[in-house]
């Protein structure tokens, strides 16, 4: 089955929509093939506001119709406690809400953008997607991240080359309380290495230090801007550390 042929079996659906890269390929699918289809974004503290604004850039691009839902996970308990299961009570309140809010709005069927390559034993949140019965078109059509991002890139999205992002939560370690000064200081450290050009980075919670974690080649870009990132973390950090076991 292609995605076309999913869609034509499928006229009338709703997405999960994060505007990453496979939620922006299968809103742009969706509306390609004529689907009737409405996007939702769910709004937490643990989603920094570029996520939002470019959200809101995708749908606009494709016409499409994005709601957007406000929703407080830090109420939850099982979230806060942090948790090997956080993963798994935060996708179930997100997609539960999703999952009402379409309902509302005449969608009874809602998807999401795992794919191929998402592995059910590396994603915590892939039994909340199971338990809820949401659909995930790009995985049942065997599109691996690979041909999600080709695709991307020749449909002229610009979402195509976007790197992946994991949620604000994951800079926190598991066990470590999660609340909101932590997640606020991390949005702000992370904004500040973006202002400097770096992408595909993190900066992690390692104790009360900031542990920043850079792709190699830009290694550089980091030591040249070194008192500029010291001055503007120090104030809300005990230390500034660089991890040296740096990704590719």
């Amino acid at each position: 089955m292609d995605l076309a042929a999913f869609f034509q079996n499928h006229p009338k659906t709703a997405i999960a929509f994060s505007g990453g890269v496979d939620s922006a390929f299968l809103l742009y699918a969706a509306v390609t093939y004529g689907t009737e289809v409405k996007a939702y974004f769910v709004k937490s503290a643990f989603q920094p506001r570029f996520e939002l604004e470019e959200a809101r850039r995708m749908a606009s691009c494709l016409h499409a119709d994005l709601t957007v839902l406000k929703t407080d996970l830090l109420c939850t308990p099982e979230i806060t406690e942090n948790s090997a299961k956080r993963c798994y009570y935060c996708k179930k309140t997100i997609v539960t809400r999703i999952i009402k809010a379409a309902a509302e709005d005449g969608f009874s069927i809602v998807l999401d953008g795992t794919n191929a390559s998402d592995q059910a034993d590396d994603r915590p949140g892939m039994q909340a997607l199971i338990e809820c019965s949401i659909r995930s078109p790009l995985r049942e059509c065997g599109l691996t991240k690979e041909d999600i991002r080709r695709l991307s890139k020749e449909a002229g999205l610009f979402t195509w080359d976007k790197p992946a992002y994991a949620c604000l939560a994951t800079r926190i370690p598991s066990g470590s309380a999660i609340t909101a000064e932590k997640l606020e200081r991390t949005e702000y450290a992370e904004q500040i290495l973006s202002s400097l050009g770096l992408t595909d980075f993190r900066v992690r919670l390692f104790g009360d230090a900031a542990n920043i974690q850079v792709p190699a080649a830009q290694l550089d870009t980091i030591l040249a801007n070194r008192t500029r990132i010291v001055t503007e973390l120090k104030p809300m950090y005990s230390d500034v550390l660089l991890d040296l076991e740096v990704r590719s």
